[in-house]
């Protein structure tokens, strides 16, 4: 199954983002959303899982989304949560992939079999990080994560 992780959009859902989560069976998107059209727009592509980041917490639109998310990728237990330090201490051992977003910085990294992606931000440039999101292949007996750069 192809997912698709986007996170820190901070409203704009730029083309290249667009046509990088073609063909997704799923997206998440790790909060900092920006307004209720980007999630309609996403979808439209594919089932959406979503959290609300900081910048969500007073947008009316935002209000019933949740602040952490937990649910099954097929067969995968994630943890959706916009910011890693909201990552609880005393994390359950069947959670494999721990999703983030929140600073704007890409990173995949493995921590023994628990997989930390965080897909850095598909919105506005902030200072000279890259503007990116994630694709994630979700094999029955592994997950295999890679970073898209959307902006040369």
């Amino acid at each position: 199954m192809k997912v698709g992780v986007i996170s820190d959009t901070h409203g704009l859902l730029r083309a290249e983002a667009l046509a990088a989560l073609a063909g997704c069976e799923r997206i998440i998107h790790a909060g900092d959303i920006g307004n209720a059209d980007i999630l309609d727009q996403l979808k439209a592509i594919a089932a959406l899982y979503v959290v609300r980041g900081n910048n969500d917490l007073d947008a009316p639109w935002a209000e019933k989304l949740p602040d952490l998310l937990r649910f099954d990728l097929d067969g995968w237990e994630t943890l959706l949560v916009h910011d890693v330090a909201d990552v609880p201490a005393a994390l359950d051992s069947a959670i494999k992939l721990v999703i983030t977003g929140h600073s704007h910085k890409p990173r995949i990294e493995w921590r023994g079999d628990r997989l930390y992606l965080n897909p850095g931000s598909a919105g506005r440039r902030r200072f000279k990080l890259p503007v990116t999101l994630a694709l994630l292949d979700v094999f029955e007996t592994s997950l295999e994560p890679r970073l898209v750069s959307l902006l040369e």
